[in-house]
Parts: structure tokens; sequence; C-alpha cells
């Protein structure tokens, strides 16, 4: 069993940066992969980024290549996700998610879900 808890959100101007974070508490919660998927309203949730295990391996929607960044801590079990040059698109709630599957971007893979901190860019 594994709990995440987003922080770090907020209202942003364009241009601007935040970063949210992802505690993880459970016993194996360093072993999953990690993963940032976003909402905004009238829209389905979609991928942003993941990150495996060990931290080698990341990917990114092409919306946010560039731009954002995901990164982890094992020792503090806690996965981040550093978003810069903000856009009035990027507004969503942003939800933590873990996975088993190391190398996944389908939501259908992620077991484990927080409960989403919102970000809201003024353009």
């Amino acid at each position: 069993q594994v709990q995440l808890v987003e922080s770090g959100g907020g209202l942003v101007q364009a241009g601007g940066s935040l970063r949210l974070s992802c505690a993880a508490f459970g016993r194996t919660a360093s072993t999953y992969a990690m993963g940032w998927f976003r909402q905004a309203p009238g829209k389905e949730r979609e991928f942003v980024a993941r990150i495996s295990w060990s931290g080698g391996s990341t990917y990114y929607a092409d919306s946010v290549k560039d731009r954002f960044t995901i990164f982890r801590d094992n020792a503090k079990n806690t996965v981040l996700l550093q978003m810069n040059n903000l856009e009035p698109e990027d507004t969503a709630v942003y939800y933590c998610a873990a996975s088993a599957t190391q190398y996944s971007g389908r939501r259908r893979d992620y077991e484990y879900w927080g409960q989403g901190t919102q970000v809201t860019v003024s353009s």
C-alpha cells in the first residue's frame, strides 16, 4: 500500500515557475515508478511526466517537454515536478501517481493516486 500527498500548487503568472512535491508513504514506495498527471476542467486526465524507481529514466508529454523536469529523492520518498515558463494552458489539478510498471505513461498502469493540487496560471 502506498499513500501519496501532493503539495506546492498555487496561482502564478504566465512565464513563472512552480515546484510540485509528492510525498510517498509506504514500506515499498521507493520501488515504484512515479508519474504526474493533470486534469483541466471539462477534459480528460492526461499524462505529464514519469520517472523510474531509480530516477534513471524519465519521459515527458510533448506539451511540457523542455519546460518541466521530474526528479526524485528516494531517501526522502519524494518526487518533484519543477515547472518553468508556465502557460495558461497548464492550468489544471495535478496528480501524483505510483506504478509498479516502470516505463508507462498510461493511467491504467498507475495503482495509487494522490488527492491532487491545483495549479492556476494567469495570462
